[in-house]
């Protein structure tokens, strides 16, 4: 997690559902934190089986009132931050001759929708990487995993951002 003060309920359901789960500070936009959080696990654990790149947000505004600067930073986190662990996890993988990269994308990655093109598109973008790397890796034994959940009740809504320039009003009328 980027802000492991957000890990308590996460916790709370590990503890109650006895799950074994360890919480480890990440945050994709960086690049010493990827490579340090990936190092820590693998000489912990001796390998990684499995890769779940969730990190994202929504940038919400019409195209017009963003910035490439806006545009930019949702990508650096939605499809760059997924490239960044991808390429530190690959090696090991490759290694090991087996793994799994579960990339998480939305349906947004399938359809455009007002108001989201810059969601939109790192999702298309993301869409894209998972399809090509796939044929890439599987020779190594590497499976790529594609999730592309529609609406479901998460607490991302908390989470959206608007454009610097854009008012409320326009995304209030679309949701």
């Amino acid at each position: 997690m980027r802000n492991l003060e957000k890990s308590k309920i996460i916790k709370e359901i590990a503890n109650r559902e006895k799950l074994p789960l360890q919480v480890v500070q990440l945050d994709v936009n960086d690049d010493m934190s990827v490579k340090n959080a990936i190092y820590n696990v693998e000489n912990e654990q001796g390998k990684i089986n499995v890769v779940v790149n969730n990190a994202g947000y929504l940038l919400i505004g019409p195209l017009e009132e963003l910035s490439i600067e806006e545009f930019k930073e949702q990508f650096e986190t939605n499809f760059f931050g997924a490239i960044r662990v991808i390429k530190e996890v690959l090696p090991i993988m490759r290694r090991q001759k087996a793994g799994t990269i579960i990339n998480v994308s939305s349906i947004a990655g399938r359809i455009g929708l007002p108001l989201n093109s810059p969601y939109v598109s790192s999702k298309f973008a993301l869409e894209g990487l998972s399809e090509s790397i796939s044929y890439e890796i599987e020779e190594f034994g590497i499976k790529v995993v594609l999730i592309e959940p529609g609406v479901i009740k998460t607490n991302a809504a908390s989470n959206f951002k608007t454009g610097k320039k854009s008012c409320c009003w326009c995304w209030c009328y679309y949701y």
